[in-house]
Parts: C-alpha cells; sequence; structure tokens
C-alpha cells in the first residue's frame, strides 16, 4: 500500500473540486466521486454563466448570523486574493467590477474545464453516476480508517471529505441533500433548511403586471407593522411574483416566515431617492400637466408602461380617463401609489430555483479546518453547512474557502495555511 494518504472527496462541485485540487497538490492520492455524468454541473450555471469567483469587499457580515463569529477567522486563512491567485494556478485570469470578481473569459464553463484539466494532471481518479451512501469508520484496517460505499462500490480510505451540496439548485444538478442524511446519520446536527436567494410567488388576489418588468427601486418586507428588511438594486416585477437581487437578498431574512405561512408582504418605492419633499414637489410639477391627455398619456414618463396599467387596475381606474376630470387629490394619490406598491408574499420559488440553503450542518459541529468534531477524519464543506452568505460572489468564497482549508489539512499540509 502507498504511503501516501488516500481520500475520498464526495462531491464534484465548486467546493469539492477546490478540495481535490488542494488534496492532490499536497500529495494525496485522491478520488472524486460525483452523481452526475459530468463535474461542476451548478458551478457551469452560477452567475448567469459568468461565474462570480468571489468579491473584494467581504468580512463576516455578508453571510447568516450563525457563521459570521467563525467567518473572519476562515478568510484570514483563504480570502477573496487568494481565490484570485489559486485560479491563476488553474491558468484562469480573473477581472474586477466594482468588487465583484470574474474569469476574464466570462464563462463559467472555462473555470470547470480549468478544474478538469488540473484534475487530470494531477492524477485525481473521477467516478462519475456515483451516490455517496454510507461511511463507516474500520479503526484502522488494513492501514485504512473508513469504508465509503458509494452506488454498489466500496472505497477504503484515510480520509473522507463530503461535499455533496445542498437542496438548492435546478434539477438538472441533482441537487437533493443527500448529504444531509449521511451527516446525521454519523452523529452531526441538521438545522432546519430552507431555500435562500430565491424570488417570491404573490397572492392570486395581487394584479401584477401582464409582461416582466425590470425596475429600479427599494423594496421593504414587513410582517404586519413590524419592517423585517430592506433592499436596493433593481427589482423583477412578473406575472406570478417578485425576483431579482433585491429580492433574492431580502428572502434569506424573511424565509422561514414564509414558509411558515406567516402573512409577510413587501411595498416597493420606486422613488426612493427622492426624500418626501423633493417627491411632493415632483408631484407639483407633474399635476401642472392636468389638461384633456388621458391618465395613461399622463403617466406614460413617470414610470413604466406595464407599472403604469398595473396601478391604474389596482385602484380600478380606466387607463382612458382624462386627467381634467381627475382631482388633484386623486392624481397626487395616484402618484403616491409608485412609492408604495403592495405585494402580498404567498411561498417562495422554492430550492429548484434558489442558489443556496440556508440551515443544514450546525457549524458547531465542525472545527476550525472544517473536520467533523466527532470524527476528525471525516470533513464537511460547502453548501452542507449552515453557511449561506449574500449574492455577489459570497457563496463561492465560501465553497472555495471550506475546499482549500478541508483539502489541506486532510492531506497533512496546514503548514500551507497562513
Amino acid at each position: 500500500m502507498s504511503d501516501k494518504k488516500r481520500i475520498i472527496v464526495a462531491g464534484g462541485g465548486a467546493a469539492g473540486l477546490c478540495a481535490a485540487v488542494c488534496a492532490a497538490r499536497s500529495g494525496a492520492l485522491v478520488t472524486v466521486i460525483e452523481k452526475n455524468n459530468v463535474l461542476g454541473k451548478k458551478l457551469s450555471m452560477t452567475g448567469n454563466g459568468r461565474c462570480n469567483l468571489t468579491n473584494l469587499k467581504i468580512d463576516g457580515s455578508f453571510y447568516n448570523a450563525s457563521s459570521k463569529s467563525r467567518m473572519d477567522k476562515w478568510l484570514g486563512q483563504f480570502g477573496p486574493i487568494d481565490t484570485m491567485d489559486f485560479f491563476r494556478s488553474l491558468g484562469i485570469i480573473t477581472m474586477t467590477e466594482d468588487g465583484y470578481v470574474y474569469p476574464v473569459s466570462e464563462q463559467a464553463i472555462s473555470v470547470v474545464n480549468a478544474f478538469e484539466n488540473e484534475l487530470k494532471r494531477l492524477g485525481v481518479e473521477i467516478v462519475y453516476n456515483s451516490q455517496l451512501k454510507s461511511i463507516e469508520h474500520i479503526d484502522g484496517v488494513d492501514g485504512y480508517e473508513y469504508i465509503v460505499k458509494a452506488s454498489g462500490t466500496e472505497y477504503r480510505c484515510h480520509k473522507v471529505i463530503i461535499a455533496t451540496g445542498s437542496l438548492s439548485g435546478a434539477k438538472t444538478t441533482m441537487s437533493t441533500g443527500d448529504g444531509y442524511y449521511i451527516c446525521k446519520k454519523l452523529g452531526m446536527k441538521v438545522k432546519d433548511t430552507y431555500p435562500a436567494l430565491v424570488g417570491f410567488k404573490t397572492s392570486e388576489d395581487d394584479i401584477m403586471p401582464d409582461a416582466g418588468v425590470r425596475c429600479r427601486g427599494e423594496i421593504s418586507f414587513y410582517l404586519g407593522e413590524e419592517l423585517l428588511t430592506s433592499e436596493k438594486g433593481e427589482i423583477q416585477l412578473l406575472s406570478t411574483g417578485i425576483s431579482g437581487i433585491p429580492v433574492m437578498q431580502a428572502s434569506r431574512d424573511i424565509i422561514k416566515l414564509v414558509s411558515e405561512k406567516k402573512p409577510v408582504y413587501a411595498l416597493l418605492d420606486l422613488f426612493a431617492d427622492y426624500d418626501d419633499k423633493s417627491f411632493d414637489r415632483l408631484k407639483e410639477e407633474m399635476l401642472k400637466l392636468r389638461d384633456n391627455r388621458s391618465i395613461s398619456e399622463f403617466l406614460s414618463g413617470f414610470g413604466n408602461s406595464h407599472i403604469n396599467d398595473m396601478i391604474l387596475k389596482r385602484m380600478k381606474l380606466s387607463h382612458t380617463m382624462k386627467t381634467s376630470n381627475i382631482s388633484d387629490s386623486m392624481l397626487s394619490c395616484i402618484l403616491d401609489n409608485y412609492r408604495k406598491i403592495k405585494f402580498n408574499i404567498a411561498d417562495s420559488n422554492g430550492y429548484l430555483q434558489s442558489q443556496v440553503t440556508t440551515g443544514g450542518i450546525s457549524i458547531g459541529d465542525v472545527n476550525d479546518d472544517f473536520s467533523y468534531v466527532g470524527d476528525p477524519g471525516i470533513y464537511v464543506i460547502g453548501e452542507l453547512l449552515d453557511v449561506d452568505g449574500r449574492c455577489g460572489g459570497y457563496n463561492l468564497q465560501f465553497a472555495w474557502m471550506s475546499g482549500f482549508i478541508a483539502g489541506n489539512f486532510a492531506a497533512g499540509k496546514p503548514e500551507e495555511l497562513r
């Protein structure tokens, strides 16, 4: 038997690929088992195909509450600059846009290809169409510590890195959360999971635009009179719901309440950059335009035509009404509606349309090197853990970071870390 450590990496997504490369570079014999017929299926779809690798503006505040206290220490071991250096070592040159880091190719598939090429160069064995079934500690039998069973095949190894992903992702990614069951059997605590970075379905009674609309504004979510969270940016209004980065950012804070069918609603302000006085002045200027034109014509330069139609329908007003027949107070009320468009949240769009999962394996169950506290030869990384960040490269940064740290430590080369 070789003196090299034999490591099984379960999962060929972002975290697993990084862990496999790092472990192999540190001298381990690595086998990756992947239940898809390709590596990096979900990674290849990341960032609408552009692959937002990381973000230079990063600290623990960009992550969920349960992980904030440990994130800065992990980022100190492998931060965004380290990520850029790592990808350069794979032949991926990066560029930045206001802190967001992308490959210059702007193609996620080029990142996947770079991993595949490096794994081949390092002699890493890849087993496709193979699903992790169980991990058994065998206490050094034949020099090995674990038996890993996957789709009818057994592997003996010294270390196991579990990177099987979460429940989030399109059906084709086969993101079914198998790892939660495996980890729970090993004694780890699995916190309740919910889809995050996800859009929402609105109530069937809500009148929505007839066609999809992108608009800039501030969207605030409430439970009764309590403000839950607010986000600014480009929001998408669809015939059945709301989405866009601000909505997805906010989803992490409200998803539990929505899943419990609490009466959460959103208010959209399309003039969030105006304070009350400046908006009142704007309305005064608009009221000077009252003449024989229709209300639809009156609003044509004030907002998107589909949003104008939506607001008029919500107010049960005909778009052909003449502004000369509408009082100043009613016209003012119509304009005020652009600052408080209400959407009653019925449900999320679910795991299939979510980017990440909030909840999962408690980070209290892993050491700083991502090894399981109950069995330090087993490592848990990536989306399986109860770590989720905002949009903008933060979740991929955690994938690379956890993969890098676990891969090096599992191979016995912690000196690689600062």
